[in-house]
């Protein structure tokens, strides 16, 4: 006779047993599998409410970055038509404040371009900017922009080497006394080369011209303005872009 001990023992106690051995192996296995779906819904949904909340400041940043653009390209294109070191056809001469009508809407998308680029640069490099973060400082560096611009125009020298010596020590000037950082270095030099090139290629194309040009077409001095400018336009952005934080933080 087959005894029954074996078969009472090896039947759903020991099935039970093994399932629960199943079931608490896989149960780890199941939670990550859950969090691994949750967390990049969690994810997307933190960004895109960050978003909602930073684009009404985008937008508000661009525009106040465009208008100082367009302001600064009608000053400053007039000072160099008066002073005849660029020239523009006499049809295109006869409009607002006596300058092309393209030039101050492309210098205000520049400006709110590169204004917008310079915080998320030092964002993306974990080295926020915190030289002489006052608006104090930004209008001085606006107003030694202006003052490198004017010496462009007014000062006289014996040759345009000297004028564009003169205005590199101004230009690397401004950057030390308002910036010292090296992503302002480096987009102030990426900016000054990409201008400089557009610039080249206008007037090659005829939309208008230099006078006594000494480099493929243009002045030589005219990169050390656009850096320049690209630095001055950064420090705006970048004091607009922590005004606008101040803002969000107690907001929230």
């Amino acid at each position: 006779m087959p005894r029954r001990e074996g078969h009472c023992w090896s039947c759903s106690c020991s099935a039970a047993v093994k399932s629960n051995d199943i079931s608490s192996a896989t149960w780890p296995a199941s939670k990550a599998g859950e969090m691994m779906t949750i967390i990049p819904s969690i994810v997307r949904g933190a960004y895109s409410s960050l978003l909602r909340r930073q684009a009404p400041h985008l937008i508000r940043r661009g525009l106040v970055l465009f208008t100082v653009g367009v302001l600064l390209a009608l000053v400053l294109n007039l000072l160099q038509i008066q002073r005849n070191v660029t020239l523009f056809p006499e049809e295109v001469i006869a409009t607002l404040l006596s300058s092309a009508w393209w030039v101050p809407p492309c210098c205000g998308t520049a400006a709110a371009v590169v204004g917008l680029l310079y915080p998320c640069i030092d964002s993306h490099l974990g080295e926020p900017h915190k030289f002489k973060r006052e608006w104090a400082s930004v209008m001085r560096c606006i107003a030694v922009f202006v003052g490198i611009n004017h010496a462009s125009a007014k000062l006289d020298f014996a040759n345009n080497v000297q004028l564009s010596l003169t205005l590199a020590a101004l230009s690397l000037g401004l950057w030390w006394t308002f910036d010292r950082s090296r992503s302002g270095f480096g987009l102030g030099i990426t900016i000054a080369v990409l201008a400089t090139l557009i610039t080249q290629f206008l007037v090659y194309n005829g939309v208008y011209q230099y006078t006594s040009p000494d480099f493929l077409y243009i002045r030589s001095w005219l990169p050390c303005i656009f850096f320049s400018g690209g630095v001055t336009v950064g420090n705006i952005g970048r004091q607009l872009a922590m005004v606008s934080c101040v803002f969000t933080a107690v907001q929230s």
